[in-house]
C-alpha cells in the first residue's frame, strides 16, 4: 500500500521545504578513534505531519555522521552495535587493508549485538565515498544504515561550499514506516527493493540557500539499494570532477547524470539561476527536484576554468594484451531462462533454488564459491569478461580495487568501483591487483547479491 501522505510535485510546481538539521561532523584531521553506534532511531522522513519513521542509524539521523577527513589521515573508529541483530561496516570505494573491509564470513566476523569491532587505516585516496551495513544489506541498508565518508584533497579546489547529497529512497507505508517486506522473491528476482519516497539526506524537499555566482562542490552518493537515478541540473553549469572518488583527468561538461546504487560523482557547478537552481531526477512518472538551491543575493561570479582535481596514486594499468582474464557470466532472475546452478557442492533447479531465496547466478554458481574467480598476483593487471545474459540491468562492484571499463575500442575508461552492466550488454574491466587479500565482487543491487551475484578474488 502506498503512503497517502503529498508526494514531491513536478519541477514546474516548484518547492517549499524546511532546512535539514544539520548532521554531526568530523573535524578533518582528527585523529582521536571515533564510536560510529549503529541503532535505531526515529526520524521525520515524511513530511505534512505524518509520524514519524522507525529507522536503523549510524549517529541516530539518516544518513549516518558524516566522517570527513583528510588524505593521508588515520581513520579510527568503533563500530558499536545496538541493533537486534549482527552487523559490519563496509568502507564502500576505499583502498584499504583487507582486514577492514567490513565482509562477514571473508574478512571479519560479524559483530553480535551489543558488541563492538575496531577499524584502523590510512586514508590513501581522497574522494567521495561512504560506509554502510555489509551483513544483511538488503535489510539493514534498507533501513538506512549508511553514511558519507569525505576525505579531502591535500589543496582542494576553489569553491565556496562543498556540499554532500545522499540520495536514498524507501518503501514506506500509509502510516509512514518501512515496509516489513524484506526478502520478498519478487524483489530479489526482478530490479530489486525500488522504494516509494526519495530523500536527499533525509529531507523529501532538501533545500539549502546560496547565491547567484557562487561555485559549488556537489558531492552525491546513491545509497538506494536498487533505484537507479537519472540526473540533470536547472540554473547551474559546470562539470564532472570525480566518479566514484578518483577524479578525471580532464573535468567534463555536465549533461546528464546516471547513478546506479553505490556510485558517486563530483560536480563543480557555478549557479547561474536568480530565482532558484535545481537536481533534477527523470523518472518514467516525470520530472522531481531532488535538491533546490533557492538564490539569496549574488557573488562576482569566477571567469577561471574548473581545474583538475588532485589525481591518487592508483597504479597504471600494465599491457592488456598480457593481462590475467577471466570471464563471468551473469545468469537467472525474472524471464531469465535459468534452469539450474551449483550452490555448495550441489546442483539445484531453479526451483529448489528459488525455495532457498537463490534466484541468481554468476557462472552457473550461487554465492561465492570456495575457489575465487582470479587468483593474481600482486602488481599483475587482470581483465574481467562480464556478461549480462539477463533481462535486468546490475551495478558490478569490487572491492579494495579500482578499475577501468575498457571501450568498444579497448581503450580505458575511468577508474571506477562500481559500473552500470545493462541487459544482454557486457563489460570489460581492467584493473591492477595490487591489494593482497580476499575481494568481494557482486551486484550492488542489494536484492540480487543476497540472491545469489557475488563472488570474490584473491591477490596474493
Amino acid at each position: 500500500m502506498k503512503p497517502d501522505f503529498t508526494r514531491r510535485g513536478f519541477v514546474g510546481a516548484g518547492v517549499a521545504a524546511a532546512t535539514l538539521a544539520p548532521h554531526a561532523q568530523a573535524l578533518a584531521g582528527e585523529q582521536l578513534r571515533r564510536t560510529v553506534r549503529a541503532a535505531p532511531s526515529t526520524v521525520q522522513l515524511a513530511p505534512n505531519d505524518a509520524p514519524l519513521t522507525k529507522i536503523w542509524a549510524y549517529g541516530g539521523a539518516t544518513p549516518g555522521t558524516e566522517l570527513r577527513y583528510k588524505r593521508g589521515d588515520w581513520l579510527s573508529a568503533t563500530l558499536a552495535n545496538d541493533l537486534p541483530q549482527d552487523t559490519t561496516i563496509h568502507w564502500h570505494g576505499l583502498r584499504l587493508p583487507n582486514a577492514m573491509d567490513g565482509v562477514p564470513g571473508l574478512t571479519q566476523s560479524a559483530v553480535p549485538p551489543g558488541q563492538t569491532f575496531d577499524y584502523g587505516f590510512d586514508l590513501t585516496d581522497a574522494g567521495t565515498y561512504w560506509y554502510h551495513s555489509h551483513l544483511k544489506g538488503w535489510e539493514q541498508v534498507a533501513r538506512g544504515l549508511h553514511g558519507p565518508l569525505i576525505i579531502e584533497e591535500t589543496n582542494p579546489p576553489d569553491v565556496d561550499r562543498d556540499l554532500t547529497l545522499v540520495i536514498d529512497d524507501w518503501r514506506l507505508d500509509a502510516e509512514a514506516q518501512i515496509e516489513d517486506s524484506f526478502g520478498h522473491l519478487h524483489d530479489w528476482a526482478h530490479a530489486g527493493r525500488i522504494g516509494n519516497w526519495v530523500t536527499t539526506n533525509g529531507d523529501v524537499e532538501f533545500k539549502q540557500t546560496v547565491r547567484r555566482g557562487e561555485r559549488l562542490r556537489l558531492r552525491l552518493i546513491n545509497a538506494a539499494n536498487a533505484r537507479i537515478f537519472s540526473l540533470s541540473l536547472r540554473g547551474m553549469v559546470g562539470v564532472v570532477a570525480a566518479l566514484d572518488g578518483q577524479p578525471l583527468v580532464a573535468p567534463e561538461p555536465v549533461e546528464r547524470v546516471s547513478l546506479t546504487p553505490a556510485q558517486r560523482v563530483d560536480l563543480i557547478v557555478d549557479v547561474t539561476a536568480d530565482d532558484e537552481a535545481l537536481v533534477i531526477s527523470h523518472e518514467r512518472d516525470g520530472t522531481y527536484s531532488l535538491a533546490a538551491f533557492p538564490v539569496s543575493g549574488a557573488v562576482t561570479p569566477r571567469v577561471d576554468p574548473v581545474a583538475s582535481l588532485e589525481q591518487n596514486n592508483v597504479p597504471p594499468l600494465g599491457a592488456l594484451s598480457s593481462a590475467t582474464t577471466t570471464r563471468l557470466v551473469m545468469e537467472g532472475g525474472a524471464m531469465g531462462g535459468l534452469a539450474e546452478a551449483r550452490l555448495g557442492d550441489e546442483k539445484l533447479s531453479l526451483r529448489q533454488l528459488a525455495q532457498r531465496g537463490k534466484v541468481w547466478a554468476f557462472n552457473g554458481r550461487v554465492d561465492p564459491p570456495e575457489a575465487p574467480l582470479v587468483s593474481a598476483g600482486r602488481g599483475q593487471t587482470v581483465i574481467i569478461n562480464i556478461v549480462n545474459d539477463t533481462r535486468w540491468p546490475h551495478a558490478m562492484h569490487l572491492h579494495g580495487h579500482h578499475f577501468r571499463r575498457l571501450g568498444a575500442d579497448g581503450a580505458p575508461g575511468p577508474l571506477r568501483d562500481t559500473t552500470l552492466v545493462a541487459p544482454g550488454d557486457r563489460a570489460n574491466i581492467a584493473f591492477v591487483a595490487d591489494n593482497p587479500g580476499a575481494w568481494l565482487l557482486h551486484c550492488h543491487m542489494l536484492e540480487h547479491s543476497a540472491a545469489g551475484m557475488s563472488t570474490w578474488i584473491e591477490v596474493a
